[in-house]
């Protein structure tokens, strides 16, 4: 059980933001550059693609319009950058969360080496090469949690007066009950704990979990910012797991927020 009165009141807010720091340790800033790097690259890559389209849109709609109306396109153009950019932010996270999966947990690896000064012994890279269907099919299991939960509380939003209320809290909290199932899962799975046993101990700490879900939901809304969203929540969700639940879970215990 976690007696530290400090790590109890410690909330998942300051966990993320200890996320920032940790990043840029030394021992930890070549893991936290390669899954970066690939989120740059297809990010700047699907964003070519997505300008150009939107450029013969407006092109069109230019021929279309009368003359008196051409200056809608100043108007139009930059607010359908902006809702691109945050479209395509949210569907790039989930995305990555696929493709960087097991840098994700290399880097959860890292960081608890670097907070306990113990090795993991997870193995070489041929042992992680391996172990790469295990790894996608975690990800998968989260991809089955989310779905029919995230259809559901979409379900709200048509629904008179909940839609216009209640339903855009409930999809905050649900979203933030969801990134820290995401992040914190690769420090969990890293140690072969089941993906039940993890959303117990999550649920055992709700204070913890959603304050952390919460900041990490807040900087992923924030496009550019949410490009090192994803390393540093991974950083943030490992410190949490070594203060909260690693020596707990070895006796079966989870300590409550």
């Amino acid at each position: 059980m976690v007696t530290n009165s400090i790590i109890a009141k410690k909330s998942g807010v300051n966990y993320f933001i200890q996320g920032f720091q940790l990043i840029k340790q030394p021992g930890l800033r070549s893991f936290v550059f390669i899954p970066l790097m690939i989120n740059l690259v297809l990010f700047a890559s699907a964003m070519y693609f997505a300008l150009g389209q939107l450029t013969e849109l407006f092109t069109w709609m230019d021929g279309q319009l009368p003359e008196y109306l051409s200056w809608l396109n100043f108007l139009l153009w930059p607010l359908a950058v902006l809702t691109m950019l945050v479209v395509m932010s949210f569907l790039f996270s989930a995305v990555m969360n696929w493709i960087a999966a097991p840098f994700n947990g290399l880097l959860a690896e890292k960081v608890e080496q670097h907070l306990t000064g113990k090795n993991l012994n997870t193995g070489s890279s041929v042992d992680m090469i391996k172990d790469l269907p295990r790894i996608f099919g975690r990800e998968w299991i989260k991809l089955k949690y989310y779905l029919p939960r995230a259809l559901l509380f979409l379900v709200l939003f048509w629904l008179p007066i909940i839609g216009q209320t209640a339903a855009p809290i409930l999809w905050f909290l649900f979203t933030a009950w969801m990134m820290a199932i995401q992040y914190c899962d690769y420090p969990f799975d890293n140690h072969k704990v089941p993906f039940d046993d993890m959303k117990f101990a999550l649920k055992n700490t709700k204070g913890s979990s959603f304050s952390f879900g919460a900041t990490v939901t807040v900087f992923s809304m924030i496009p550019i910012v949410n490009f090192i969203v994803m390393p540093v929540a991974i950083c943030g969700a490992t410190a949490m797991w070594v203060d909260k639940y690693r020596d707990a879970y070895k006796n079966s215990i989870v300590a409550p927020d």
